[in-house]
């Protein structure tokens, strides 16, 4: 059975930081395409950007450009999402999910096969 989870999330003032992990069970994440999104109250989910499986390029959003940046612990075995500067409407529940290399081509959310439970994410003060 595919398991993912992230891992990290909690109470953030804003202007800080973030950093959330996702990490398999009984696999490796490290041939696939691994993305990160959000989905904030009454919103839909969004994608922030996502990691290649093939080369570990990465590609964002235009609203998480500059602002977040996605790469592989190889030593955790996971991957991770750092986000800086946060806002209060950063506030969601963040997932992480996998694909292969067409997820990675087109982020969108339908191509990622597998999904983490989420975890919560409050910016406040």
């Amino acid at each position: 059975q595919v398991q993912i989870a992230e891992s990290g999330g909690g109470l953030v003032q804003p202007g800080g930081s973030l950093r959330l992990s996702c990490a398999a069970s009984g696999f490796s994440l490290d041939y696939y395409a691994v993305g990160w999104f959000r989905q904030a109250p009454g919103k839909e989910r969004e994608i922030i950007g996502c990691i290649s499986g093939i080369d570990d390029s990465t590609d964002y959003a235009d609203s998480a450009k500059g602002r977040s940046f996605i790469g592989r612990d190889n030593a955790k075995k996971s991957v991770y999402l750092q986000m800086n500067n946060l806002k209060d409407d950063d506030t969601a529940i963040y997932y992480c999910a996998i694909g292969d290399d067409s997820a990675f081509q087109s982020l969108d959310i339908s191509d990622f096969d597998h999904w983490g439970q989420g975890t919560q994410v409050t910016v406040s003060s």
